[in-house]
Parts: structure tokens; sequence; C-alpha cells
């Protein structure tokens, strides 16, 4: 008779000795809504780890649209979007979001990861190539595992071995898929580098936008409008969780692209449609984007402050681009303990761990609203140069 399969389990002690520790830091309760200050388990925090990028999760306009979309088509739309699933909302959705990012068409899946996992998994197949950042997110490297295609990685960021993975491959379909701004490492991924050697081996690019819709860019569309190649991207993945300030993810390329993942994407054919509320906050935001640019000029600001004072105080910031600033602090345990410290103290932040990071490079990743204010940003910085001289991260 075989072993117990659920040994692994009863085996499975870290979470256990955390807690013990007191230096568990998942699964606290927000009671409240995700702005610059929360309450979680009951106390006033200032929060450094949203990806509420531009502070729209409680804007008026965003609620209001989500009410009235909810109280028009109800609290669920009952079955997938490949049957009875989709409305009126979804398809304009998709129509606005394919014009703002500039591509003929454009799908709303449920989730950001779905949006991964439906479009890359349907797009290879076999004795056809995946070429992934070696840091891309899960996401993506789920959709490649689920595909039938073969998955190759080339060094973080690093052209050369890009271009010696393209001709290693020479022959065969190939497909780019990089992060545009990196979700740990807050840095931006070489676009006019990767779409030169598209260009010149005859492969195809696919961005994730998750972390720079919204962000980065004049108008906030994105890495390729940063680097004003937005034609450059066949195929552009952008998340509603972050800037869009609901939860969902978009594909948007072209239309037969397009219609082919809508027909072969298994997280589309076989998950329910994103709920009514959900889709009316997109929206809203979408429109915010475009109507309020201050607030992406405000994030800018922010992060180039921050970013700054951590490196003045001694911080190992990375090369960090983004309102996403990870603070290099050693092993795992330090980063538990630090982050119990600033908790205590009244910030709450995200440490982040091997195996997501290489082994004694851990970080506390901080990552900044355009609704922080002032004070929010000066108590962060005094919490966190108070801390890192505690634990001896700072001298």
């Amino acid at each position: 008779m075989g072993s117990d399969i659920f040994e692994k389990c009863y085996n499975f002690n870290v979470v256990n000795n955390l807690k013990i520790k007191g230096f568990y830091p998942y699964f606290h309760k927000v009671e409240s809504v995700q702005g610059p200050e929360v309450i979680v388990d009951g106390e006033k925090k200032i929060v450094v780890c949203s990806n509420n990028y531009l502070g729209l999760a409680n804007h008026p306009k965003v609620i209001e649209a989500s009410i009235v979309a909810m109280k028009k088509y109800g609290t669920s739309c009952t079955g997938s979007r490949f049957l009875n699933g989709t409305n009126d909302l979804h398809e304009k959705v998709e129509r606005k979001f394919a014009k703002f990012v500039g591509k003929e068409e454009a799908i709303l899946f449920t989730t950001g990861h779905h949006s991964n996992l439906g479009a890359i998994s349907s797009l290879a197949g076999k004795n056809e190539v995946l070429i992934t950042d070696k840091l891309d997110h899960a996401s993506i490297i789920d959709g490649c595992r689920l595909s039938f295609g073969e998955m190759v990685r080339f060094r973080h960021n690093d052209m050369s071995d890009l271009e010696r993975q393209i001709v290693r491959c020479k022959g065969k379909c190939i497909l780019i898929v990089v992060d545009g701004v990196f979700s740990m490492e807050g840095d931006i991924t070489n676009l006019p580098e990767i779409a030169r050697l598209a260009k010149k081996y005859g492969v195809k690019v696919f961005v994730d936008e998750a972390h720079s819709l919204g962000v980065i860019g004049k108008n906030g569309k994105g890495t390729g409008e940063y680097f004003n190649m937005m034609d450059d991207i066949d195929v552009l993945m952008a998340t509603a969780s972050k800037s869009l300030a609901s939860i969902g993810g978009f594909i948007a390329s072209k239309a037969e692209v397009v219609d082919y993942i809508k027909h072969n994407a298994r997280t589309m054919i076989f998950t329910a449609s994103l709920p009514p509320a959900c889709v009316g906050a997109i929206e809203a935001a979408l429109d915010l984007i475009v109507a309020e640019p201050e607030r992406r000029a405000r994030l800018i600001k922010i992060s180039k402050k921050m970013k700054s004072a951590f490196k003045s105080m001694g911080y190992d910031t990375g090369c960090s681009e983004s309102p996403i600033i990870p603070l290099v602090v050693g092993s795992d345990l330090v980063a538990f303990k630090m982050w119990r410290m600033l908790f205590d103290e009244g910030v709450f932040a995200s440490p982040v761990v091997t195996p997501a990071v290489q082994e004694g490079h851990s970080i506390i990743r901080t990552s900044y609203m355009a609704t922080h204010s002032d004070d929010n940003l000066n108590f962060i910085l005094e919490k966190f140069e108070k801390v890192g001289k505690q634990l001896n991260i700072l001298v």
C-alpha cells in the first residue's frame, strides 16, 4: 500500500514555526477601504504594499459605476463568457480598452492570472517556443506550462542571452513573453532591444502590462507608450486589479489573434465571467486614467522621492524605475523580523523571500499610491530608518 498523499501536509511546519515566533506576515485581515491608511487586525496602519497605484479603489466615480452596473445586471452573470456570461457591458469595456492601448480588439478575462494562463497556453502549440524572462510573473510561467509549447528562459533583462536563446530555437515559431514592469524588482523591460531582436528574427512579442498600465507612459498606456513603441507589442496583457481598481484581465491584439484566444483559452471557456459590478468599476477607472493625469504625475513624484530617500539611508533598492521599490535586507528570517517590527511601528509592508527571490537577497517590497500624503511618506521613511538601524541593515 502506498503512503498517505496528505503526509506532506502533516509535515508542513513552516507556517506554524513563523506563527510561534510572531513573524507570520500573511492573510492579515484588512477591515477598511484599501487606501494609504487601513485598519488591519483592528489597528491603523500606513500601507506600503498595495498595487492601488492611482488610488482609484475608493474613488467615488468608480464606486458609483460599480453600484450602477450591479443594479442593472445583478450580482452575477451565472455562466462563462463562452455561453451565457457575456453582456453588453463586457463588450463595451473591451472596445474601450482596445482603443485605449491602440489594438484592434480585446477580450476580458475573469482574472489577470487567467488572462496570461489562457492566452499563452492557447497561442503556443507543439514544436513552438515561448521565450520568457527568468523573473516573469508566475502567471506567465503557469501559462507556458499549460501550453504544448517549449518554455525557454533568458537571464533577467539580458538581451545577449535573449538573442542566444532565439538563435538556438531558430526555425521554430517563437513568442517572447515579458513583464513590462517587473512586479518584485520594479524595473522596466528593455522593450527597444526586444523589439529589435523580434524584427531581426521574425518572432512575436507579448508584454504583460499589469504593473505598468496607468503608471508609466505619457497617457498611462504602459511600457509600449513609455518607449513610444506601442505597435511593437503584438499581444498586450493588462490586469484590472491594480490601476484599474477592480479585478479581471485584458488581452489585446489583432482581431484574428483575439478571436482565436477567445475560442481556445480554457480559462475563458471554463470560468464564470466577471461580475457586472467589477466591469463597471473597470470602465470608470479607464475613464479616470484619461481624465486625471495628475494622479500619475503625483505617483511618479512620490516614487522618485522614496527611492532617493531610501538610497540616502543606505538601502539597496536594486534597479527600480517605478512605484515598486524593493529593499534588499538579507536572509528570509531578517525579512520576516523586519516585517514584524515595521508592522508594530504602524507600517504594513510585504516581505518577499525565497524562492521568489535569490537566497540571501530577501526583500521588503514597497509600492506607492498617488494618494499617499507627504505625512504618510515621511512616517514610512522614519520607521524604515528606525527598524533598519535596529536590525543593522543600516549603519
